[in-house]
């Protein structure tokens, strides 16, 4: 297993550490409570939340201990960077105490600036621009409910994923890059001033992958031969002012039994979590068998343990 520094995009993976990622974490789910890997063992990493959390918290704070660590959760209003202090000083000063820092806050910059600034791995656990842990976690998730025997990142290769609502998300962009990696076509639909940004474009030229996804508003045309269709929030952490426009904006794009109707027959339906019933998803598609949104809530744990075992000094 060839380690990385850190880990702010999921293109910091090769693709065949990308595939790894996905055996290991499927090898850690099946053996777990029974696996005496523990690459984390002495360490302590430490979780700084800038936005509130239920999957990324829990998820990580097990992980870290079944890989042998511990973990310390840090509070933005109860530190000095909440009184002016840099992310440059903070960063170097959690670099002599800690052994990784787990990240979960609002501008790209700020992660990027913790990696450049300070010695030790860190990991993006949610900015505005990404959510890479999550899109490990819907790979895997995809390839145990669609997937063939064999190579996991292989039998992705050539499925569709459908993504509405806001397509300059976080998980629409995470989406964008991860698609190129594993071979999908991802379609995005949306409202046309919910186009994904130019910025996920220029990530895609520097991690030498093709462009393999699709704009459109045309809600119907993206769920046609879908093997998935994706969905998150439309108000996220930081938009509640826009909350009246974006449901109105938006409302088009729900993903409802009509939709899936469209995509393939044994088509998945997937939500981030949490989910607004009513709004994005209709109960009818929430709660249907098609849906898988627990298990990819659960493989947050598995994949999130495989990261981590790419950035362990051991």
């Amino acid at each position: 297993m060839k380690k990385i520094p850190h880990f702010l995009k999921v293109t910091d993976l090769s693709i065949d550490q990308l595939g790894e990622a996905l055996e290991v974490a499927a090898e850690m789910k099946a053996n777990r409570g029974n696996c005496p890997y523990k690459p984390l063992a002495g360490q302590t990493w430490a979780l700084l939340f800038h936005k509130s959390s239920t999957r990324t918290r829990v998820s990580f704070e097990v992980g870290i201990n079944e890989l042998g660590g511990h973990t310390m959760i840090l509070d933005q209003k109860r530190m000095q960077t909440g009184r002016g202090e840099t992310v440059s000083d903070t960063a170097k000063v959690l670099s002599r105490y800690l052994h990784g820092l787990i990240i979960r806050t609002f501008e790209h910059s700020i992660i990027e600036e913790f990696a450049s600034e300070g010695s030790i791995p860190v990991v993006n656990a949610l900015t505005d621009a990404l959510h890479p842990c999550q899109i490990v976690a819907d790979l895997l998730s995809i390839s145990e409910r669609l997937g063939t025997s064999g190579n996991l990142l292989n039998s992705l290769k050539d499925r569709k994923l459908a993504f509405y609502g806001d397509c300059g998300s976080n998980m629409a962009h995470s989406w964008i890059l991860a698609g190129a990696m594993a071979g999908m076509e991802i379609s995005l639909s949306g409202p046309a001033n919910f186009a994904p940004h130019s910025i996920v474009d220029q990530w895609l030229e520097e991690a030498g992958l093709p462009k393999t996804y699709v704009f459109t508003e045309n809600a119907e045309a993206a769920a046609t031969g879908a093997d998935v269709l994706y969905t998150d929030v439309w108000v996220s952490m930081g938009d509640e002012e826009q909350r009246d426009q974006r449901l109105k904006e938006m409302a088009p794009y729900q993903v409802n039994g009509s939709l899936m109707a469209v995509a393939k027959p044994d088509a998945v339906f997937m939500h981030c979590l949490p989910a607004h019933e009513g709004e994005e998803v209709s109960s009818e598609v929430y709660k249907s068998k098609q849906s898988i949104v627990f298990d990819q809530a659960e493989n947050r744990l598995h994949a999130q343990k495989a990261i981590l075992s790419f950035l362990s000094s051991k």
